[in-house]
Order: structure tokens, then sequence, then C-alpha cells
């Protein structure tokens, strides 16, 4: 393989890609199954880290190894609060920025 196609495989940005929890314990039985991390990730597609990472939780956490996307549904409250921080953050961020352009405008 030619050193600039390595050193631009490098660079690539690749897409995050979503599993299933199905997916994943599948996997993992599989792995354990056959034994062969490196091929069960050929067969299905995905790097070998990944597979070893989801190895790793399942014998630490078990049946609640692979909880979802990690991003729980916001009740209306909830969302009108994270909404109304941000607004507050937006605002002493501008503030910030006037304060500084007064000193150096004076």
């Amino acid at each position: 393989m030619c050193w600039l196609f390595k050193l631009t495989l490098k660079h690539v940005k690749r897409k995050k890609r979503n599993y299933s929890v199905e997916f994943k314990e599948k996997a993992v039985e599989l792995s354990y199954a056959r034994g062969s991390v490196v091929e069960i990730c050929r067969e299905l597609d995905i790097p070998t880290s990944v597979l070893s990472r989801w190895r790793r939780e399942s014998q630490d956490y078990g049946k609640n190894s692979f909880p979802g996307k990690g991003n729980p549904k916001l009740t209306d409250e909830q969302k009108e609060i994270a909404e109304l921080k941000k607004k507050l953050r937006d605002t002493e961020i501008e503030r910030d920025i006037l304060k500084k352009a007064i000193t150096i405008f004076s």
C-alpha cells in the first residue's frame, strides 16, 4: 500500500455507527462461542477495539452492560430548565463581551 494512501487514511473521519443492544449482545456471545475476536469483527464489520470493549462491559456489568444511548428522556420541566440555563449562559457571555468592549472604547 502506498505511504501516501496510508497517510490519508489516518485523516479520514469515520462516521460513528450506532449498534442496537441486541446486536452488541449477539456479537459478544459469538465472540465467546468462537473464541476469535478478530474473526467475528471481520464478519460483522466492526473494529476489534469496539468488540473488546463490549466484552469487557459485559463481564463487568452483566445484563446492565448496554443501557442504550445514555441520553435519558427529559420531562417538559427538565427541557425548560435546560433551555433557560443555556439562555443564561448566552446572556452572561454577551454581558462579558460588552464589559470588555466598554473598557476598550473608554
